[in-house]
């Protein structure tokens, strides 16, 4: 194994899971379920206009739980709702400086959604195409205070 590590290219600086995404239709449902049944307490709920979703967080120690619910039947959301129903979204990876991250992975030959950090509901995200990761969609999101927060005017 320490073999196999020396021959990986440098890493693109993963701290922590942020979140795992679980998309749902119903948002109150679902936030029903996560806290009157598993005993999760709700961090915040948004309406992400911009995207076209209602997002609720539910933290479990460091992690939390992301519940995505599309508002808008025309996203790309929405569509996955449409064709795989409700459940795993995606994994959210936190990185120090999203760009550069996003960097390192295209010229590792990644396919990015996203090759510029976008606003998102809890700091700077960028999306890394399913294709690319084995049928899982990844989500990058910078630490709080990195270089991406000012610049998109956190």
């Amino acid at each position: 194994m320490d073999q196999l590590k020396s021959a990986l290219p440098e890493g693109i600086g993963i701290g922590k899971i942020h979140h795992v995404a679980v998309v749902v239709r119903d948002m109150d449902a679902a936030l029903g379920l996560y806290g009157d049944k598993f005993g999760l307490d709700v961090e915040a709920v948004m309406d992400i206009e911009y995207d076209h979703v209602v997002i609720g967080f539910l933290p479990v120690g460091e992690v939390k739980i992301e519940l995505v619910a599309p508002t808008d039947d025309t996203t790309g959301t929405a569509r996955f709702l449409a064709t795989k129903g409700e459940g795993f979204h995606h994994v959210c990876f936190e990185v120090p400086d999203i760009q550069a991250s996003l960097d390192k992975l295209a010229e590792l030959g990644l396919t990015l959604i996203d090759a510029a950090p976008r606003k998102g509901g809890e700091g700077p995200v960028a999306f890394v195409h399913p294709k690319s990761c084995h049928g899982v969609l990844v989500e990058l999101i910078e630490a709080p205070g990195g270089p991406a927060w000012e610049k998109l005017g956190y």
